[in-house]
């Protein structure tokens, strides 16, 4: 019965517009990327209220989280497009037995990093870039971060999956109820019962795990495929092929750990107030970019099935529809952020004029290069959708890595304060300039293929 219900599926995936497709799996991706948005904005705002020092802290465990964000979408991707090639070319068994062997891994190594982290939390804390004044507040906060890791790992394996399967409105139900928790607790913990940033974490882990719990049990409606446990076979060739779909998420989210923990080091150098501006301005143009990457993730499992059934020109028509409507979108959005910079800062410190001084100049200099990211990642969702694990990889590091941390270096050690706050910006131009020939010669091969009617390299 269940694989009847994936037929069906697969039947849906490969036969209706690519465009209503993409449409109708966009609109819940995109209200969870709002929602979870949302939800890492809010411990920054909330606890911004207890001071510079507390808002600059709750930007130095953000580096954490890039790590456990790193794991669940490494085995989440991994898992996931894997599921959706072999969806598209029947496969419904081995389908099948990579979502539970994706799921047990991920949780796994989320419980292995909360083990580590909680046996090192200060001198992780040290090595993270928090000084002595932010240590308290992002103690207090860290501790619950690590009791929800593997939770954490978990929800984000399964809402990946049920995406790749093409069953975003139930990813939604239970990334969204997690999210709207913790904007719900934060508040209260904080404020209402005077626990500070631990007030702010504790609402972190339970909305995790309420989150974990509701995708947990979606894997098991009509159309979608359950975790069991006697399907958990972490075989070479398992973790080989949740590698090459997912190594480009953990290179991405990793190096954007490690671009983070630059930015701390390197603002730290000019004080609280840059480490929590530089904070402010990359959760602000975060959300401005996963607001739109929706319908990214809305076009991968359109992408997994038809590039697994080698129907190569729905992919291509899929997506040069994505890129126009988010290429367009981010420019509105670009041009908004740069006119009203200082008063999106001032949402966070209103009442420190030194952290709306930099953070202003850093917001506008993004909003050059924003318009353009999102197609810089929806082409490194394409590569990685389709098992282009080398390219995907090769643009993955570029952001946060190869490009971001010798711009920190170099810009800060010649211009100071200037260079710290046009280095991502800086980065940005030199990914954009390496991600467009890639990703346009793909498609070229894609449409090679499908005229010659051989399977695309």
């Amino acid at each position: 019965m269940m694989q009847d219900d994936l037929q069906q599926k697969r039947e849906r995936m490969l036969t209706e517009p690519v465009e209503k497709l993409v449409c109708s799996l966009a609109v819940p991706s995109i209200v969870i990327m709002l929602i979870t948005s949302i939800y890492n904005l809010a411990d920054t705002y909330f606890v911004s209220g207890l001071g510079t020092s507390a808002a600059a802290a709750i930007g130095v465990v953000f580096s954490l989280m890039a790590v456990i964000q790193a794991i669940g979408f490494f085995f989440g991707h991994g898992s996931g497009n894997f599921m959706a090639r072999k969806m598209g070319a029947k496969d419904y068994e081995l389908a099948e037995t990579m979502a539970s062997t994706g799921f047990f891994l991920s949780f796994f190594f989320g419980a292995l990093l909360s083990v580590f982290g909680l046996a090192f939390i200060n001198p992780l804390l040290r090595a993270l870039g928090s000084s002595e004044t932010m240590l308290p507040y992002a103690r207090d906060y860290m501790r619950f971060i690590l009791i929800a890791a593997p939770f954490m790992t978990g929800s984000l394996t399964l809402n990946n999956q049920l995406r790749y399967l093409a069953s975003a409105k139930l990813a939604m139900v239970g990334m969204v109820a997690g999210a709207l928790l913790n904007i719900a607790l934060d508040p209260l913990f904080i404020y209402v019962f005077g626990w500070g940033a631990a007030g702010a974490g504790v609402a972190t882990m339970l909305s995790q795990m309420t989150g974990f719990a509701i995708l947990l049990a979606a894997t098991r409606r009509k159309g979608n495929i359950p975790m069991q446990l006697k399907r958990f076979k972490p075989t070479v060739y398992m973790f080989r092929e949740i590698a090459r779909g997912g190594l480009p998420s953990l290179l991405r989210q990793s190096l954007n750990s490690v671009g983070i923990l630059c930015f701390n080091h390197a603002a730290g150098i000019f004080g609280d107030a840059a480490v929590a501006a530089i904070s402010i301005v990359q959760r602000v143009t975060a959300f401005a970019i996963s607001a739109l990457l929706g319908f990214g993730q809305g076009f991968q499992p359109v992408c997994g099935f038809n590039f697994g059934a080698k129907q190569y020109d729905r992919v291509i028509r899929a997506f040069w529809f994505c890129a126009k409507l988010i290429t367009a979108a981010l420019f509105v959005l670009a041009v908004i952020g740069a006119i009203y910079a200082p008063n999106v800062i001032a949402i966070f410190r209103a009442d420190d004029p030194e952290v709306i001084a930099i953070g202003k100049t850093a917001l506008r200099l993004q909003c050059i290069t924003l318009p353009f990211m999102g197609l810089v990642v929806l082409i490194n969702m394409m590569l990685q959708t389709i098992g282009a694990a080398k390219r995907a990889s090769t643009i993955a590091v570029c952001r946060s890595g190869l490009f971001l941390i010798p711009s920190i270096v170099i810009l800060v050690s010649v211009f100071g304060l200037p260079g710290l706050q046009a280095s991502q910006m800086t980065a940005d131009i030199l990914t954009i300039a390496l991600a467009l020939p890639i990703g346009l010669d793909t498609l070229g091969k894609m449409k090679k293929a499908m005229e010659e009617n051989v399977p695309a390299p």
